[in-house]
């Protein structure tokens, strides 16, 4: 038992020992990085009673597929309906005080003229889908569409997606709306 033990011992430090140190480096933003915009796309996964909200899209995607994400900022019953939300946080986020999602909804940070939004209601398995910050805000306060072009079973797993639309744009087929929502999801 004791050279079994010893044995362990040896292994584990032998594999300790031959593991690289994670790089420690400051990491500087390139410039890519740095001149892309945070406020022109936003995205809500209301999922297992929660209102889950991104500004990284590969993040979303990620929470879609798993329905988790590494780092997250809670805020209980802070919803419209009195529903818990939770903001998903890339892994430089997780330290701050805020993130662009908390501030694009409490009204700090205006979204950008190009803005794009999804809310997937996982219990209706349906997309919503926005080109327009103010049918947006709007649909997550009240929850209503009252202009929609819907397209049955378009969605990357079948959903329903709902194109929300205005007084602006409701006799117009959204094809810049599809467009994005398609190459977003890497559908034809």
């Amino acid at each position: 038992m004791k050279k079994l033990f010893a044995v362990m011992m040896a292994v584990g430090v032998l594999s300790a020992c031959s593991m690289t140190p994670e790089n420690k480096s400051n990491h500087k933003a390139t410039e890519s990085e740095a001149t892309q915009p945070v406020n022109n796309d936003l995205y809500i996964a209301f999922y297992d009673g929660r209102m889950n909200i991104f500004y990284d899209g590969e993040l979303y995607k990620k929470f879609l597929k798993h329905g988790e994400t590494s780092y997250r900022r809670t805020f209980i019953g802070a919803g419209p309906n009195g529903e818990t939300v939770v903001y998903g946080l890339t892994k430089q986020d997780k330290k701050k005080t805020t993130n662009p999602a908390e501030e694009m909804m409490s009204g700090k940070l205006q979204a950008s003229e190009d803005f794009y939004g999804e809310v997937f209601k996982q219990e209706e398995n349906r997309f919503y889908v926005f080109s327009d910050w103010a049918d947006f805000d709007k649909y997550v306060k009240t929850g209503a569409d009252n202009l929609r072009f819907s397209d049955i079973a378009s969605g990357p797993n079948g959903e329903t997606v709902i194109y929300v639309l205005n007084e602006e744009n409701k006799k117009k087929r959204p094809v810049k709306t599809i467009a994005k929502f398609k190459a977003f999801h890497g559908l034809k």
